[in-house]
């Protein structure tokens, strides 16, 4: 067999691989969320039925098969793995179910269903938005999720930290003022490294402190987080220009619609994909202290521009 031979039927496993793990997740998180959103016989059910509506059947689950990627470096238990993959889910559905309301991106449709105000109503949206944002901190503060108190506090200061205004919603309150400023590069990446970049930092992150690992021995870990979140955006970009509506499951080109600076815009296509491989090649140098327990890490990173939605 050639090393070209060799190195493709390399790729075929990795990419087999992601697949398998990619499914294996969505069906996790969704049994999940099927048990923690179970229905209630009282008024409080429509609330319910509506954070099911955004939290279940769809979306790529990429944050929680971060969370499972980054604790086979470290033999992780897999349950507790899935109950911060899940808490980070909450996180990340709570955000698109406010980003979606007409004070903010007023999207009808999201994984190619209504949004979630659309489906039931702004209230009841909010309200989702909100209870979604609370249970992930219930999840994680659970000693289901780890038996160290210390480790569990720890994950609840960093999940704050990735969400709020030092984070994702600080991201978001740039995002809208890109509206009517202008920014440059730098600004536009320290926008994206709040509104996505932080969220997916904790992913990994999290592993981390589970695996007890020293700050100092983060290092590789974090390099990699912060490359892959910018890549991740980059393809985000390129997505809303050149991407399929109906694939994307949500409106494209709202971004150029609200003449908001993005990486396509400022760099072009071209140079914006040729950054987003790079940012790829060198996330996945930072895991070169990792034996094959890293693969799945590595072919999260390849994915992260070859997908299509």
């Amino acid at each position: 067999m050639s090393v070209r031979d060799a190195a493709m039927t390399g790729d075929a496993r990795l990419r087999a691989m992601l697949q398998e793990a990619m499914q294996d997740v969505a069906r996790d998180i969704d049994r999940a969320f099927d048990l923690v959103l179970d229905l209630p016989d009282d008024p409080r059910r429509r609330l319910f039925e509506a954070m099911r509506h955004a939290a279940m059947g769809g979306g790529k689950r990429m944050r929680p098969l971060l969370v499972k990627a980054a604790g086979e470096l470290f033999s992780l238990d897999r349950e507790q793995l899935i109950r911060v993959g899940l808490a980070v889910e909450c996180i990340h559905i709570y955000s698109l179910v406010h980003d979606d309301l007409p004070a903010m991106d007023n999207d009808d449709l999201r994984h190619g269903k209504p949004s979630c105000h659309r489906a039931f109503d702004e209230a009841t949206a909010i309200l989702a938005g909100d209870g979604l944002h609370d249970l992930a901190f219930e999840i994680v503060a659970d000693e289901r999720t780890h038996p160290d108190p210390f480790v569990r506090c720890e994950l609840v200061r960093l999940l704050a930290r990735a969400s709020g205004p030092h984070g994702m919603a600080g991201g978001q309150m740039m995002d809208m003022a890109a509206e009517t400023q202008t920014f440059d590069l730098s600004t536009v990446t320290r926008l994206q490294q709040l509104k996505t970049g932080a969220i997916i930092g904790f992913c990994i992150d999290a592993a981390a402190v589970m695996a007890h690992l020293p700050p100092e021995g983060r290092t590789g870990l974090h390099g990699y987080a912060h490359d892959i979140g910018l890549a991740f955006q980059i393809a985000d970009d390129l997505l809303d220009v050149e991407g399929d509506a109906d694939l994307a499951g949500k409106a494209l080109g709202k971004d150029a619609a609200a003449g908001k600076q993005t990486f396509v815009s400022l760099l072009g296509a071209g140079q914006a994909r040729r950054q987003a491989h790079m940012l790829v090649e060198q996330a996945k140098a930072h895991l070169h202290h990792y034996d094959a327990r890293a693969d799945l890490l590595r072919a999260i990173a390849d994915y992260v521009i070859e997908r299509d939605r």
